[in-house]
């Protein structure tokens, strides 16, 4: 059996496994502790390779930015961040036809940054934003579909759990991820708000609203004390990452202690609250920790496999231009998108291309940000779309169904696909930083 149909037969039994309700990291270190039992008939080997795995994920520095970033943005989120940003950027586009749906996705973009969460974005902008852009009679399609859009800006905006999961995969520094994903980020977000002001102009049945009535203006000292925590905190985070003055790990470390008195001065954390913070990073970081591993057992049974090998002679043998295996790449990361999360698909595909983008000499972190975006598209399409379930759960209301969560995100989905084939084409676009 050649690498190829051992890699290929891996990701199809990785995701029967998945669907048999077998939980992901599970399913992914059982495929690659029998496959390499089964190539070289030794179990002993088998237990050896997951030791070894184990050791270097949990001994890696860089992974205490996990549950420094998750901490920081639990903290952020109970502070009541976002609700302030949100009122503030509300207020500067309410006489804009969209203007509303415009503040959803900038309020977003902030809050996405000193969070690094798309299912917390979804929950929170669920709350505060879909109720008011319902009540001045937005269609609740556009009202939901921009939320669910906007929400996955978490996944590529730094601090991003998806940036540090493809760091430990690809091994690369968890900082440059981050610089790397700055300017998508904002690309991304730009090209919403653009949208938007389309889908106003062109197709006004679809977004609805009524102009506003002119209301009195924040003053300059409401409009500092509900922006200056947030903008402080991104500031020294991303700041000192980009400065060089602070690791990835240390700016974590930074930002929630920064965090722990922004909502301790807000009187917004209790000791109950600030438990449950702590008790929910341990579940996401050993939940990360356990992904990390059995993606790291995986990559080791492939190598063992030689599929990198395979690959690179596939590669020099064949006349395979670089669109054709992107396109192949993309294509398969928006099929797997509709079927598996995020995570999963990082994990399960992003082994299988490092040899082919390495023996192109392409940059490891570009294809770091091309692989969450084009993974993120996957939260806005049916049948998984993770961002949809998350509001149509948060929202608790029957008039709007999750078909019209879907439908609503479509056109966010459509652009997310523009800007992820202007990143490829412009790989510039995402180096500029580092």
């Amino acid at each position: 059996m050649s690498p190829i149909e051992i890699g290929l037969i891996t990701v199809v039994a990785i995701v029967f496994l998945i669907y048999a309700g077998v939980y992901i990291p599970v399913a992914l270190g059982m495929v690659s502790l029998v496959s390499i039992w089964l190539m070289r008939d030794n179990f002993t080997l088998s237990l050896n390779l997951l030791k070894i795995a184990v050791g270097d994920s949990a001994m890696v520095y860089s992974f205490a930015t996990i549950p420094l970033f998750t901490f920081m943005g639990l903290i952020v989120s109970k502070a009541g961040l976002g609700k302030d940003i949100y009122e503030v950027m509300t207020m500067r586009f309410r006489k804009v036809k969209g203007g509303i749906g415009m503040a959803t996705v900038g309020a977003n973009a902030v809050f996405a940054a000193v969070t690094g969460s798309s299912i917390a974005s979804a929950s929170v902008f669920t709350k505060v934003s879909v109720p008011q852009m319902i009540a001045q009679d937005y269609n609740p399609r556009f009202a939901v579909g921009v939320v669910a859009g906007s929400s996955v800006l978490g996944m590529i905006i730094p601090p991003s759990a998806m940036l540090i999961i493809y760091s430990f995969v690809a091994e690369q520094s968890v900082g440059d991820m981050f610089l790397a994903g700055v300017v998508p980020g904002i690309m991304l977000a730009v090209a919403y708000v653009g949208a938007i002001w389309f889908m106003a102009k062109y197709t006004p049945k679809f977004v609805g609203g009524r102009k506003v009535s002119d209301t009195e203006w924040m003053s300059k000292r409401e409009i500092l004390s509900k922006t200056l925590p947030t903008v402080g905190l991104i500031t020294v985070v991303l700041g000192g990452i980009y400065t060089g003055w602070m690791t990835a790990v240390e700016a974590g470390a930074v930002g929630s202690l920064i965090a722990i008195f922004i909502a301790l001065a807000r009187k917004s954390l209790t000791v109950k609250g600030f438990k449950e913070a702590l008790l929910e990073t341990g579940h996401i970081t050993a939940a990360i920790l356990f992904l990390i591993t059995a993606a790291s057992i995986y990559s080791r049974m492939l190598g063992l496999a030689g599929l990198p090998n395979e690959l690179q002679d596939l590669l020099a043998g064949n006349s395979a231009s670089f669109w054709t295996i992107i396109m192949l790449y993309v294509l398969l990361m928006l099929f797997l998108g509709t079927l598996l999360d995020t995570a999963s698909i990082i994990l399960i595909v992003v082994p299988l291309f490092l040899p082919l983008v390495e023996a192109m000499n392409l940059s490891l972190v570009w294809f770091g940000i091309i692989t969450v975006i084009g993974a993120e598209i996957g939260l806005l399409t049916p049948p998984l779309g993770i961002s949809c379930f998350v509001i149509k759960s948060t929202l608790n209301d029957d008039r709007i169904t999750l078909k019209d969560v879907f439908m609503g995100a479509l056109p966010f989905a459509f652009v997310m696909l523009i800007v992820l084939f202007v990143l490829i084409e412009f790989p510039s676009l995402s180096l500029i930083l580092l």
